[in-house]
């Protein structure tokens, strides 16, 4: 099956692109088809992360592990881009770079059948141009935890300044 993709810059201006890839191809095939879509060099760490309907960010799947003794995380050569992307989960977050941290929202548009003698990956349409900079985040400005700041006196904390 051939998957239809929209990613999408997470920014201000519209700045996506469409592609179909087959639904066999690992996500390094993937994280290849969108920095070649979107005109990055591709030799930058990314990751992409499983998320729910909105947005919310869960499981990393990394380009490479960079841990020193081997852990638990999802590799993208490992994992199938049908495991991570259904109709029931139409979604994913991809970060390209993480000093720069190129942010995109990927989602499943449509699923067809393969074609024959049609090239995929396939880039279907572009749209907008990628800005020279990644767009700044903007984070609350409140801490979304209500920490308890009722103390009127810290030296009934039991606490040892001498403590190292």
């Amino acid at each position: 099956m051939i998957y239809k993709i929209r990613i999408i810059l997470d920014a201000e201006e519209d700045i996506f692109r469409d592609l179909e890839i087959e639904d066999s191809n690992t996500l390094e095939e993937f994280h290849n088809a969108i920095t070649q879509a979107f005109g990055f060099g591709g030799s930058e760490m990314a990751s992409f992360y499983t998320c729910d309907e909105e947005w919310n960010q869960d499981e990393e799947i990394a380009l490479f592990d960079m841990s020193e003794s081997g852990s638990d995380i999802r590799l993208m050569n490992e994992t199938v881009l049908e495991d991570v992307l259904t109709e029931q989960n139409p979604k994913l977050i991809y970060v390209y770079d993480f000093f720069s941290m190129w942010t995109f929202f990927v989602e499943l548009a449509d699923i067809t059948e393969k074609e024959d003698h049609s090239p995929y990956p396939n880039l279907l349409f572009s749209f907008g141009e990628l800005p020279d900079s990644p767009p700044e985040k903007k984070f609350e400005s409140k801490p979304s935890v209500d920490f308890d700041d009722s103390f009127d006196n810290y030296d009934d904390l039991d606490f040892d300044e001498n403590w190292n």
